[in-house]
């Protein structure tokens, strides 16, 4: 179930995961969850039928003490299957969500496998760091790292991160944000140090690297945000930075607008490329059940458009999706259906 090297820590989390969950058990509250889902995908030029079939089984539990604080924990593990046609493509059963949390008015504590997400932006993200986050997955989901992560409050308007991550290479990269809320916006200061060889989210190379981001979000006529993150390692550099705006447009029972555009620079040694990415999104709802999103990626550079049409109808504890995807460039298109289920 654990990769080599990776027992020690395992059995830490178990065990602080045992201890914890009698104690929960006879003196807390718990409760037991999932998220199921199926879809079938057709995609142009190719016969075979795509299925996938995951569910994420979730426990978790807390106990209150006094003076608004809080000991919880929670435990989810995920099986994949995947076939095309009838043969099995893929086969994944991993711990998904293991964690202990201890949170008070001021502060908060986390340790194990966890969802670190953080910056405004939606669809282009210079700081997707930690996460697998996708506005067109209806699912949600998202990978998770293992790490130890400490959050302050001091005030209402501020806040200080820190953390400790364990990567797949068994080496630790730590970091830290803080966060100011005032009437003219939200700031987030972000720096990242990573001794590993690893890959970041646009899956460059870069070996032992820093990371430093700056992002900025306000919220008034237009919501308008900016997400800037330099990445430095040893003979490069790789620049991003996002530009968004939302609006809902005063139609009906409103159509929400955003778009998104990302500038990249990348120098290596005496060489350098850059590249512009621009996204649109609509959506749109009729009343409380049914939901119309419509996505657009432009590749400047390439002269290329993605496209992604998604009708959705949420009930109670299930919800339908129809998808598709149409694009100019080297993708195929395609049709998905997918039906979610929680409970």
């Amino acid at each position: 179930m654990f990769p080599k090297g990776k027992i020690i820590p395992a059995l830490q989390i178990s065990i602080v995961l045992y201890i914890n969950l009698n104690i929960f058990l006879f003196a807390g509250t718990f409760s037991i969850k999932g998220q199921f889902w199926a879809s079938g995908k057709s995609i142009e030029n190719q016969s075979d039928f795509i299925t996938e079939i995951d569910y994420i089984p979730t426990f978790s539990a807390y106990y209150e003490y006094q003076n608004s604080r809080m000991v919880d924990l929670e435990w989810a593990y995920r099986l994949d299957r995947s076939y095309t046609g009838s043969s099995l493509n893929i086969k994944n059963e991993k711990s998904h969500r293991y964690w202990v949390r201890y949170s008070s008015n001021q502060l908060e504590a986390r340790l194990g496998l966890q969802k670190i997400v953080f910056g405004p932006s939606q669809i282009l993200r210079p700081l997707s760091w930690f996460d697998t986050m996708d506005l067109k997955d209806p699912t949600g989901q998202t990978d998770g790292v293992e790490a130890f992560r400490l959050r302050w409050f001091p005030s209402n308007y501020l806040s200080a991160w820190s953390w400790v991550i364990m990567n797949d290479q068994d080496t630790l990269s730590y970091g830290g944000r803080g966060e100011l809320s005032t009437n003219h916006g939200e700031w987030g200061l972000t720096v990242h140090i990573d001794p590993s060889n690893n890959l970041n989210t646009y899956g460059q190379a870069f070996g032992p690297h820093k990371r430093l981001a700056l992002d900025y979000r306000y919220d008034g006529f237009i919501g308008f945000w900016n997400e800037s993150a330099m990445i430095i390692s040893d003979g490069s550099e790789l620049s991003l930075s996002t530009i968004g705006a939302d609006y809902t447009l005063p139609v009906a029972d409103g159509i929400h607008i955003m778009t998104e555009t990302m500038y990249m620079l990348s120098v290596v040694n005496d060489s350098s490329s850059s590249h512009f990415i621009t996204a649109f999104m609509a959506g749109y709802s009729i009343g409380m059940i049914h939901n119309f999103m419509f996505i657009s990626n432009f590749d400047w550079d390439e002269n290329n458009t993605y496209n992604y049409l998604r009708w959705s109808s949420s009930y109670d504890h299930f919800s339908i999706n129809c998808m598709a995807s149409i694009n100019s460039g080297d993708i195929d298109n395609s049709l998905q259906l997918m039906l979610i289920y929680n409970h």
